[in-house]
């Protein structure tokens, strides 16, 4: 297998993933221009897939993605889809838009996210960044998962990409205050990282669950890289998180960070979701950074303990008040 590297773009892991994306049809959250997301789409539409999916909160940002798409490969297709993942309503909504569809989908990238916002609930009571990274992606998923390429002949035919940040070294899952008292106890890095370990942990909940329908299930960290995710943040704000790894003790953050750009940035996306080497039988649940399956241990506990895994399902379905078995 090529080595890949933190330098890696995700148009070289394309170009050798090409095969493997050609004819597929990928559903994508979170793809404003400028945003990995977008960069993505635009990144494997040069490989022929068959149907992108192109679903985000504001519809607008979406057709210039579109027109993005078109201009660089006129022959793929793309289809939008509104997706507020703040509001279970409307999640419900896309989910059952999406669930007419007659394609079934290869591919299903939760990349949407939002970053270090200041406190503020949702319209179903939930702490913004818990219900947009998490619980939103959650409900989406579980309601949608028929319609993800199941296994022929116990094969693997589709996969689910969360996309988590080694934020999630910030903090485990705050089982008996997830909501931070109603902001009282709120800090937004510390939010921020449990919304990146619940990716990893729903990761390996689907892996557990649904990977006997022939279905890998992964989490990644992107990079460190300028996007909109942070345009709301000031260097006030980056300085709580400087303060907060001094804290914690995690060494390899306090002198900075090395910036990726948005081509470096996607190349693990492109990687977890269509290279070959990436194995159902091995890898199913696993968290990837820089195109590569990191090893257990390689991650921090909280990110990959099945029990907590378990434990944040549960949590997940007593939020919105409904069971999803498999």
């Amino acid at each position: 297998m090529t080595k890949y590297q933190f330098e890696t773009t995700g148009t070289e892991v394309a170009s050798d993933c090409a095969a493997s994306i050609n004819d597929k049809v990928v559903l994508i959250t979170g793809v404003s221009p400028g945003g990995l997301g977008a960069t993505f789409a635009l990144t494997i539409a040069k490989h022929a897939p068959r149907l992108l999916i192109l679903a985000g909160r504001n519809v607008s940002k979406i057709e210039e993605t579109v027109a993005d798409i078109a201009a660089i490969a006129p022959s793929v297709s793309t289809r939008l889809l509104k997706l507020d993942l703040s509001s279970q309503r409307q999640v419900r909504e896309a989910a059952r838009e999406v669930n007419g569809y007659q394609e079934q989908i290869d591919v299903l990238v939760n990349n949407s996210g939002i970053m270090a916002v200041p406190f503020q609930l949702t319209e179903d009571g939930i702490e913004s960044q818990f219900a947009t990274n998490h619980i939103g992606h959650f409900l989406f998923t579980n309601l949608i998962v028929n319609k993800i390429a199941n296994s022929i002949d116990g094969k693997q035919v589709s996969r689910i990409v969360n996309v988590s940040s080694n934020g999630y070294r910030l903090s485990p899952i705050r089982f008996d205050d997830w909501n931070f008292e109603n902001g009282k106890t709120y800090n937004r890095w510390i939010s921020y990282g449990q919304t990146k370990t619940a990716n990893m942990l729903f990761s390996k909940s689907l892996a557990s669950k649904i990977g006997n329908r022939g279905i890998l299930s992964l989490s990644l960290h992107p990079g460190t890289i300028h996007t909109n995710l942070s345009r709301s943040l000031g260097e006030t704000d980056f300085g709580g998180l400087q303060e907060l790894d001094l804290q914690q003790g995690n060494r390899q953050f306090w002198g900075g960070f090395n910036f990726k750009t948005l081509d470096q940035g996607v190349a693990t996306h492109v990687f977890a979701s269509f290279h070959e080497s990436v194995s159902i039988k091995d890898d199913n649940g696993a968290y990837l950074e820089d195109s590569r399956v990191f090893l257990p241990e390689e991650v921090g506990s909280w990110g990959r303990d099945e029990v907590e895994a378990e434990k944040l399902w549960k949590l997940s379905e007593e939020i919105l008040g409904e069971k999803f078995e498999y």
